[in-house]
């Protein structure tokens, strides 16, 4: 990967427990994935017989991502960190919606962990660094599917261009398509090392599964 990803000192002094985790692979998506939506729909059966939305205020990765938009400036309930949504969405009865092999691979990790994920087309990256700070007043962003969003007291990723994604939403500039053929997942931890791993791993077994990935590469930041 010739994308180097850092941390601002502004995130670092608000969440010192942030820990991110890079995925780059080189993929070919699809716009359908039977294998895959098994398991999702095996995963919305089982939250739903397990779980109810009041219990999603106890899942550690979702809390300390609320948290970690309180102390950037931003209401956590009126802007949802994504995996928090996901979980609202299948607990409200409503069904994910199916956009393709990628985005449906990332929306599994992100429910199964409670990891807000951004997904991005690595090919459309502007430079050769991404930074993770703040999104400031006025900052220009179109949300995926949204529109122009809000994006102030937001944590946000940067390229040489402007912002990129939020826990959130993502960017359209950089959204993941069906000729995406080189992916960047980032994996947001603002709990620490502990799961980050885990939900790194889960990725990029997903990947290697669904995907028929080339060369995957793991990086901590």
């Amino acid at each position: 990967m010739n994308i180097n990803i850092s941390v601002s000192e502004e995130i670092k002094r608000l969440c010192p427990d942030f820990v991110g985790a890079a995925v780059y692979a080189r993929v070919e998506n699809t716009k359908y994935s039977e294998g895959l939506w098994q398991e999702i729909n095996q995963f919305d059966c089982e939250l739903k017989s397990a779980s109810s939305i009041a219990d999603i205020k106890s899942i550690p990765t979702i809390v300390a991502t609320r948290e970690a938009y309180k102390r950037c400036g931003k209401d956590p309930s009126r802007y949802r960190p994504s995996a928090e949504a996901l979980r609202r969405r299948l607990l409200r009865g409503i069904p994910l919606y199916q956009i393709d092999t990628l985005v449906d691979l990332i929306n599994l990790v992100s429910l199964r962990t409670g990891y807000s994920i951004g997904g991005f087309d690595a090919d459309k990256i502007v430079g050769n660094c991404v930074v993770l700070g703040i999104g400031q007043a006025d900052e220009p962003f179109e949300g995926i599917g949204r529109g122009v969003l809000n994006i102030e007291g937001l944590p946000l990723y940067r390229d040489a261009l402007g912002g990129i994604g939020t826990p959130t939403s993502d960017h359209e500039r950089t959204k993941l398509t069906m000729g995406t053929t080189h992916l960047l997942a980032l994996i947001n931890g603002y709990s620490g090392r502990e799961g980050i791993e885990k939900a790194a791993q889960m990725a990029i077994e997903l990947l290697r599964h669904y995907t028929a990935s080339g060369d995957i590469e793991l990086t901590y930041f």
